[in-house]
């Protein structure tokens, strides 16, 4: 399938930039509106970002403003970047009425749509839809055959046990020739390597459930597995990387303790020992060249805080030094 969306830059130029919509309150007070997101989105396509995101919750730990909605709602002030979902969730979303969705955005878009997809983590968001979350792997992978055949227009129609496109045809179909491609996030299990072998246009890692070193391992192992299955090398992008700029250490260990702790429900210990790009500008950048060093091409982050500012010292502090590294 073709994705209408720019090519990876030159060798030696460092991997590309994306961001992530601010869809969750951080502060608690109700921030999250349409003014804010299209702000954020000018700012991203103006500092040289090339791709902008949403990721996928029915039900999280703070308030989350819906992805695609989001992604429909600064398609203008995107410009001409790259929309992503990263990841969205066919298996609880539902294969057609996801479909209608991104075909959709993508149609609106210009054919800007690059599309993450994976089975979520939360049992929550399965209990919310009335699914049982014992075989989402089964009900996801098959979610994605549905999903391509209702993106493409020409294909043949899908069924499976739980889903069939079987007389189902989406119109008016995504703008993008064939549909838009469909990457799947994985955490880098080998069973998730294997189902990206078989199924997936591209790969998206987890940036807080990773390390260089894990990412570097995992990317050899699908190597392997898409050689063994005749196919050649697949793109990839290291998405929800927290992010936060700090002046000082304790600048960046407050807001791992106040926001993302919280947030993810995880010990300040272990965020520390995360290679989150949180910190001084030095140490993000040490961070996510180790990252583009293991193979990562594409990195996705999130601000934790003032999120236009953030942007901005990423874009003039951060991403200057991990090119010059790379």
């Amino acid at each position: 399938m073709a994705l209408a969306a720019r090519p990876t830059g030159p060798p030696g130029r460092g991997p590309e930039f994306g961001a992530h919509l601010p869809l969750i309150d951080m502060s608690g007070a109700g921030a999250v509106d349409l003014a804010g997101l299209q702000e954020f989105a000018r700012a991203a396509a103006s500092l040289g970002y090339r791709y902008l995101s949403a990721n996928d919750h029915m039900m999280f730990s703070r308030p989350w403003l819906d992805g695609p909605t989001a992604l429909a709602a600064v398609l203008d002030a995107s410009e001409d970047l790259t929309l992503a979902t990263s990841v969205s969730l066919p298996a609880v979303r539902g294969p057609v009425p996801l479909a209608k969705t991104l075909a959709a955005i993508d149609r609106l878009s210009g054919g800007r749509l690059l599309v993450g997809l994976g089975p979520g983590s939360s049992e929550r968001d399965y209990a919310a839809v009335g699914l049982p979350a014992e075989r989402r792997w089964e009900r996801f992978e098959e979610s994605v055959g549905a999903l391509r055949a209702l993106l493409a227009p020409d294909a043949e129609p899908f069924a499976g046990e739980f889903y069939s496109t079987a007389g189902v045809r989406l119109e008016p179909p995504p703008l993008s020739p064939g549909g838009p491609q469909l990457w799947i996030g994985s955490w880098g299990s080998r069973p998730g390597l294997r189902r990206l072998a078989r199924v997936a246009d591209g790969w998206m890692a987890s940036g807080y459930n990773t390390t260089p070193q894990r990412f570097a391992a995992s990317r050899h192992y699908l190597d392997r597995q898409l050689a063994n299955d005749g196919r050649p090398g697949i793109p990839n992008a290291l998405v929800t990387l927290w992010l936060y700029v700090a002046d000082d250490p304790k600048d960046a260990d407050r807001v791992l303790a106040d926001v993302l702790g919280p947030m993810i429900r995880r010990p300040i210990e272990e965020l520390r020992a995360m290679w989150l790009p949180v910190g001084t500008p030095e140490v993000c950048a040490a961070r996510l060249s180790a990252f583009a060093a293991a193979g990562v091409e594409r990195m996705f982050v999130w601000p934790l805080a003032d999120d236009v500012h953030q942007l901005e010292r990423f874009a003039v502090e951060v991403a200057p030094r991990v090119a010059a590294a790379s």
